[in-house]
Formats: C-alpha cells, sequence, structure tokens
C-alpha cells in the first residue's frame, strides 16, 4: 500500500491518470434510468407555489413575522446580557472567589438578557404584524406602511401604562421607523454592492 503523504488528497496514487485505467463508479450497478448528477442539479431561482408570488418583491407575512421577532429577540439578548455583564462586574465585592463571581455573571447576563430579549421579541412581533396588516389593507407596499406600524406598536406597547405614556410611546416607534425607512434608502443609493 503507498504511503499516504506521497500523494495529494483526491488522488489515487502515482498512476490516477494512466490510459487504460477505470475509476470506480459507486452508481453503476444501480441501472438509474437518468444521469446521478441531476439528483443534485437544484434549481437556482426560487420557487413559488402561484404565479402571483413570484412578482412581489417583498417577504410573505410569516417571513417577516419570523424576521423580526427574531431579530428583536437576538438583538435584545444580546443588549441585555452586555448590561447584566456591566451590573455583575459593578457588583463584584473584593475578596469573592472566581465561583461566586461566575456565578453572579452568569445569573445576571441571563436574568438581564432574557428580559430584553423577550421585551425586542414582542415589539418585533407586533410590528411585523401591523406592518403586514397594513400592506393587506392598504393593498401597496410604501414607507407609509411602515411609519404607521412604528406608531401603531409604540401605542400598543405602552398603551397599559396610560395615554400619555401610549402617544410618547407611539411617536417614538413612528420617529424610528421613519428613521429605519431614510437609512434603509440612503444606504441602497450610497453603499455599493458587497
Amino acid at each position: 500500500m503507498a504511503d499516504p503523504r506521497m500523494f495529494p488528497s483526491g488522488s489515487n496514487g502515482p498512476d490516477d491518470s494512466a490510459p487504460g485505467r477505470r475509476k470506480y463508479n459507486p452508481y453503476q450497478d444501480l441501472n438509474v434510468p437518468y444521469s446521478y448528477k441531476s439528483l443534485y442539479d437544484l434549481p437556482t431561482s426560487p420557487e413559488f407555489l402561484f404565479q402571483e408570488e413570484s412578482a412581489v418583491q417583498r417577504r410573505s407575512w410569516g417571513e417577516n413575522l419570523t424576521y423580526y421577532t427574531g431579530i428583536g429577540y437576538l438583538s435584545g439578548s444580546v443588549g441585555g446580557a452586555a448590561l447584566g455583564l456591566r451590573d455583575a462586574a459593578a457588583g463584584a465585592e473584593p475578596g469573592e472567589t472566581a465561583k461566586i463571581r461566575t456565578n453572579r455573571v452568569l445569573n445576571s447576563c441571563g436574568s438581564s438578557g432574557r428580559r430584553y430579549g423577550n421585551r425586542l421579541g414582542v415589539i418585533g412581533l407586533m410590528y411585523a404584524g401591523m406592518e403586514s396588516g397594513l400592506v393587506a389593507v392598504r393593498d401597496s407596499d410604501d414607507w407609509i406602511n411602515s411609519v404607521a406600524a412604528g406608531l401603531g406598536t409604540g401605542a400598543l406597547f405602552r398603551a397599559a401604562n396610560g395615554p400619555r405614556s401610549a402617544a410618547v410611546a407611539g411617536a417614538v416607534g413612528g420617529v424610528l421607523a421613519a428613521a429605519a425607512m431614510a437609512g434603509k434608502q440612503v444606504a441602497k443609493r450610497y453603499v455599493p454592492a458587497i
């Protein structure tokens, strides 16, 4: 048997390309009526059940819901864990063992991360639901839907704290949604595609 270090990976030996040498084909005895290579030629274009779906240039309501909820929960969890790490570092006492400090950090990061992740996940869920509902009702996809969804999400999220708090949160949500839409347009225009 030849030493495997002498030949590069993928070659069978010194006479790999010798004439008259037959390469091993694991599919030769399967009697497949078509080429086995065509099994792995997957389509590169997106597949749609209905032709109308292919004309739409946006995510469906389910994809929208999953995207905004996931992004909200993930960013809230990471931000909350960072705040928890800061709080744990500030609350450390001299003379604690490494085990106690580690426990404090893990508890603080987990608690804060979970709290902020849930809040932002719920905000993302409400925003996606309102935006998709507005697209369905208005039958158009423009910036008005995003800003109105931001207004409604902020107002609904803080509705339990009273009408003044709901109005302020709605205004903040609308401004943030408008800023995000403006940033998206600026990025489309001035940032080159990578």
